[in-house]
């Protein structure tokens, strides 16, 4: 997988989630790219947040490595979630499309019984859904509706959701939550977003030590500056025009070239030992 060390974004912006279809350049999710080697094969993951971005590019190599994959999203993301399941389907897996607001924690709740009662059970569960909205200048600019909907969607859903994974999960089973270089490096632009990555990689630790004797493991990734809906959707345009310039590797990176790090996570046999552990995949920023 080759990317140009030189790519810059052209200013722009959308409406949050956001849309795939409108950003330019196109992400890379992997969709010509990457080659499976069934180190999933039989398993049933659960991803949220799995329409685009990041979450598109596991589903993707989910699926390629022989896993059915259940994705989680808004509604008005129907279109990037139907693009993510035909690319699943293609992969000769089973996709199962969970829409819902999993800021309410009914619909958070209620998300790991309808993935079961799809797939016929659940091994992986992926918490990837993640908001931010960094069009401000100032913490006092933001509103308690903001804070709101940052952690409710960032730290709530992740441990509604998990709670109710939890009787599905049985021995081998493993969690894999998406934290951020912000846990670690974090921009004034975005505390509140920032410090709920530091929170999950403070829950992915202590749920290791939970879990562990339950036969689950627990780990996070650390993604740095990726090329998602996300950032058009929540950054200024004069940003989004940068995005990624500040990292040692010089460009943001592709969902594609995340993915793998869930693949390996994910896998009961290449991650067997491997549990309370934070990944980094930042363009070169220091995660530690």
């Amino acid at each position: 997988m080759s990317h140009d060390d030189t790519q810059e974004f052209s200013p722009q912006q959308q409406e949050p989630p956001g849309l795939t279809g409108a950003m330019d350049p196109t992400p890379d999710h992997g969709e010509r790219s990457y080659r499976g080697s069934g180190r999933m094969d039989g398993l049933r993951a659960l991803v949220t947040g799995g329409d685009s971005g990041i979450g598109r590019a596991v589903a993707i190599a989910f699926a390629r490595e022989g896993a059915d994959v259940a994705i989680s999203y808004l509604p008005e993301e129907q279109q990037d979630a139907e693009e993510t399941a035909r690319w699943v389907a293609e992969a000769g897996r089973r996709a199962a499309l969970l829409p819902g607001d999993i800021t309410d924690e009914a619909t958070a709740r209620g998300l790991p019984e309808r993935a079961v009662a799809e797939l016929g059970g659940l091994e992986v569960l992926v918490n990837n859904a993640g908001f931010q909205m960094a069009r401000r200048d100032a913490l006092e600019d933001v509103t308690t509706d903001e804070i709101d909907r940052v952690l409710k969607t960032n730290l709530y859903a992740l441990l509604w959701v998990t709670q109710s994974a939890l009787p599905h999960l049985g021995e081998g089973a493993c969690v894999v939550n998406n934290s951020s270089i912000q846990a670690y490096q974090p921009s004034t632009s975005l505390l509140d977003y920032a410090s709920t990555k530091a929170a999950i990689n403070n829950l992915t630790v202590n749920l290791a030590a939970e879990l562990g004797p339950r036969g689950i493991r627990v780990n996070a990734v650390a993604p740095g500056p990726i090329w998602t809906p996300l950032q058009p959707a929540t950054q200024p345009p004069e940003k989004v025009a940068k995005f990624g310039a500040d990292t040692p590797l010089g460009r943001a990176g592709q969902p594609a070239e995340v993915a793998p790090a869930f693949v390996f996570l994910a896998s009961p046999s290449d991650a067997s030992y491997v549990s309370g552990t934070v990944l980094g995949v930042t363009g070169g920023k220091p995660v530690f």
